[in-house]
């Protein structure tokens, strides 16, 4: 069973706050369920392919599909354009690690807070608060081509294994899977600092054995001036496999299978 609500109209009560507001959230919340069906929980976070992907075309179908006997629940903070840093508290003290130029690196920034965090952790609160405690949770990751852009990749597997340690203990869940969508192709192959965040993203994944990654190599090709081109941004067709191959990844680890090596189930 899964159901949808949408929570935008809050956040941006608190972005007029200035408190964040521009995290695009929507959520996906059922009744207690008298026949105790299982719940399972996932987490879409990240930047502008993550807020462009609608749930309904293809991450809703296949959980209707993979998970049939389970009630499933889902919610979205994502906005487009931002960096790792705003999700990650530890992110100044792992940039100087890395010999990055926080200062530089903030230099533009108007709130240099981790505001895409704590929406996630209340949102679960809210969640479990009505539903009890989840059979599962899975964190789908779509960002980093900010970093990348912004020559920051030195700091990005450090920052993004922080961030998975902070939301297992934070949500009190130390079992929780994640699936990482790699950064596609958009970034040329002599892209140093694209192509580290792309090896990043899958090296974390690779080494922790409730991670897993997708491909988006195939999800932005898009034709301009009769020219097949990688764009930055995922076509519908490629936004709905996106959303589908989380599921599948996720649903692979919880049946205790290994995820497609490829990031292509």
């Amino acid at each position: 069973m899964l159901q949808h609500d949408t929570l935008s109209s809050r956040f941006n009560l608190v972005w007029a706050m200035g408190l964040a507001a521009w995290a695009s959230l929507a959520a996906s919340v059922a009744p207690a369920q008298a026949d105790e069906k299982p719940l399972h929980v996932f987490i879409l976070s990240g930047q502008s392919n993550m807020a462009g992907m609608d749930p309904k075309l293809g991450f809703e179908p296949e959980t209707k599909k993979l998970f049939p006997a389970a009630n499933v629940v889902y919610f979205k903070v994502a906005r487009g354009g931002q960096p790792i840093r705003h999700w990650v508290a530890q992110w100044d003290e792992i940039a100087r690690k890395h010999g990055i130029d926080v200062a530089a690196a903030r230099a533009k920034e108007r709130d240099s807070k981790t505001i895409y965090y704590q929406p996630i952790l209340d949102r679960f609160a809210e969640i479990v608060k009505e539903q009890g405690p989840p059979a599962s949770v899975t964190f789908c990751w779509m960002q980093g081509e900010r970093d990348a852009r912004g020559r920051l990749s030195a700091a990005y597997a450090d920052a993004l294994r922080q961030l998975i340690t902070n939301l297992r203990r934070d949500l009190q869940q130390p079992q929780m899977q994640f699936v990482i969508g790699r950064l596609s192709d958009f970034g040329k192959p002599d892209d140093e600092h694209w192509q580290a965040v792309r090896q990043a993203q899958t090296q974390v994944a690779g080494e922790d054995k409730h991670g897993a990654w997708v491909d988006c190599d195939d999800l932005n090709d898009k034709m301009k001036n009769g020219a097949k081109v990688d764009d930055l941004h995922y076509t519908r067709e490629g936004y709905e496999l996106l959303g589908r191959r989380y599921v599948r990844q996720a649903k692979a680890m919880l049946d205790g299978q290994k995820p497609a090596a490829d990031g292509r189930p």
